[in-house]
């Protein structure tokens, strides 16, 4: 599975606003996604299964689904809880509050002549405004790959923590690379 850090932190911060944990048994599990979509034969063309396997997990028949199957339920049960909270909080951080990242990764700039422009591996933690975080879940909600939100990323940072808010380094361009990690706070 190919990896994307962004896409993944954004996520989490969303479920990170949860009231309530979702269903842990695979039963559980099972039966909110059978609600959810209106029945076993779409779970099953979901998760990629027969039909009656999808109702031997939802009558308890079979309770340990294998290793791959379990995280994909899991996935799709976890992207589906409560789509209320997570909307509520991705339009209060889109509308007021911005958003909180800490990252660590390679920053390069484009300067103009006499400085440098040497990418280095930085670690930074800078709350967002909200405009970069609108324009940051309107991206990832659009499907946008992860070079597209980096850059997104890299526009607010550069912003906020290399221009300090057009105070200094007006004409440099930020891009961020080599992700090591990212985390964000709605």
């Amino acid at each position: 599975m190919m990896t994307t850090p962004i896409t993944d932190a954004l996520r989490t911060a969303a479920e990170g606003q949860f009231t309530r944990k979702p269903p842990l048994s695979t039963q559980a599990r099972a039966r909110y996604l059978v609600k959810q979509l209106g029945g076993t034969r779409p779970v099953a063309q979901l998760l990629g299964v027969s039909q009656r396997t999808v109702e031997r997990y939802l009558t308890g028949q079979r309770k340990q689904p294998p290793a791959p199957l379990a995280e994909k339920l899991e996935r799709e049960v976890r992207a589906r809880w409560q789509p209320k909270v997570r909307k509520r909080a991705i339009d209060r951080a889109t509308a007021t509050t911005g958003v909180a990242v800490e990252t660590r990764a390679t920053f390069g700039f484009d300067a103009p002549a006499g400085s440098t422009d040497d990418a280095r591996l930085r670690r930074i933690a800078q709350q967002l405004p909200p405009h970069t975080a609108a324009r940051l879940f309107d991206a990832a909600a659009a499907g946008a790959a992860e070079a597209q939100l980096a850059q997104i990323v890299a526009d607010g940072l550069a912003e906020v923590y290399f221009r300090t808010g057009g105070g200094r380094a007006a004409e440099i361009d930020v891009r961020l690379t080599d992700v090591d990690y990212m985390i964000f706070d709605l």
